[in-house]
């Protein structure tokens, strides 16, 4: 959408040349690439969605004159006398569940150098998170000001970013603003591809099929993974019209079902057993799934709520009804002691 809107390239052409340079750079670099490329992509990041706001403010008048035209637009729901329904703002909030189970994010954690860096690691993650999505919410805010005040034509809401930059900024600047949004792209899609080919080659081949498996051996499937798990994303990635948006909620709402329980629980509860993190995962993977296809339309709520309700109440009663493993109440409280 980027390359399509700022080149005039064709979708499928960017699609396939975004791919390659992604595959590319994982492929060969591996997880320190990633890391590093995560870092500064992260600054990008965080820059471009610090200064798009603030200099969209500057245009409409300051915040409270934006927030007038905002309050004056009414939604249809709303001019019928809908108001925010519970279920609506619970669903907003349950976006936060699905930060426990990002792989790209915990995998971050799991290979830091020492405990002892944990606590800087965590504000660090959380600053950049908070910053970050404050100034997501106020560019799509002041964003629905702005297309109204100047009479703006926009067909698709998702490229009010990539609008503002090219409107706002020098062609200089915008270039390194919409830069920002390849950033966002091949961060997430670059970590999540060394996370899946790790689980293929390490925590699949290496653990179950073949524990004498060869270092090579395992780089070589992993790579392989990486190909595999690249060509499903650039599949999916060929439908035009999907919105980025849905796609994003319903994985963050996967991960968050499965994965996010799972690790909550492992933090904060020595009971529970290694059956009963295993049933919970696939029940919140299961229960999300079959919420989003087939449930949805009889209750109107983001899906990771009952996926993330029904793995933890599946994670407590078989953790009651199933024995723990020797030494998991030493392991649990020498972690605690770490940290």
């Amino acid at each position: 959408k980027l390359f399509e809107s700022t080149f005039g390239l064709q979708y499928e052409y960017a699609l396939i040349t975004g791919t390659l340079i992604i595959v590319a750079y994982t492929f060969l670099g591996g997880y320190k690439a990633v890391c590093w490329t995560d870092l500064i992509q992260g600054l990008l990041m965080m820059g471009a969605l610090i200064i798009v706001p603030i200099t969209m403010l500057n245009h409409l008048g300051g915040f409270s004159e934006a927030m007038e035209i905002v309050a004056q637009i009414k939604p249809e729901a709303l001019s019928m006398g809908e108001g925010v329904s519970a279920l609506a703002i619970i669903s907003a909030l349950a976006w936060g569940l699905g930060y426990f189970g990002q792989p790209h994010i915990l995998v971050r954690f799991m290979s830091i150098r020492s405990t002892k860096e944990i606590p800087n690691a965590t504000f660090i993650g959380i600053s950049w998170m908070a910053i970050s999505l404050i100034g997501s919410c106020f560019i799509g805010v002041l964003g629905i000001a702005y297309v109204d005040k100047f009479d703006l034509s926009l067909s698709d809401p998702e490229k009010i970013f990539i609008v503002m930059s090219q409107l706002l900024f020098d062609p200089w600047v915008a270039g390194i603003l919409l830069s920002a949004i390849l950033a966002a792209i091949m961060s997430t899609a670059s970590s999540q591809l060394l996370v899946s080919s790790s689980t293929i080659a390490e925590d699949f081949y290496r653990r179950i099929f073949s524990k004498e498996a060869s270092s090579l051996a395992v780089m070589r499937l992993g790579r392989l993974g990486v190909l595999l798990v690249a060509v499903v994303a650039f599949l999916i990635s060929t439908d035009k019209n999907s919105s980025v948006l849905s796609i994003v909620s319903y994985a963050w709402a996967g991960f968050g079902a499965s994965f996010g329980s799972v690790m909550l629980f492992s933090l904060f509860w020595s009971r529970m057993t290694r059956i009963a993190a295993i049933l919970g995962m696939v029940t919140g993977a299961i229960v999300v799934v079959v919420y989003k296809n087939f449930l949805s339309s009889y209750l109107e709520i983001y899906e990771i709520v009952p996926g993330f309700l029904c793995a933890s109440i599946v994670i407590i009663v078989a953790s009651l009804m199933t024995k723990v493993r020797p030494g998991t109440k030493a392991a649990y409280e020498t972690m605690l002691k770490n940290l």
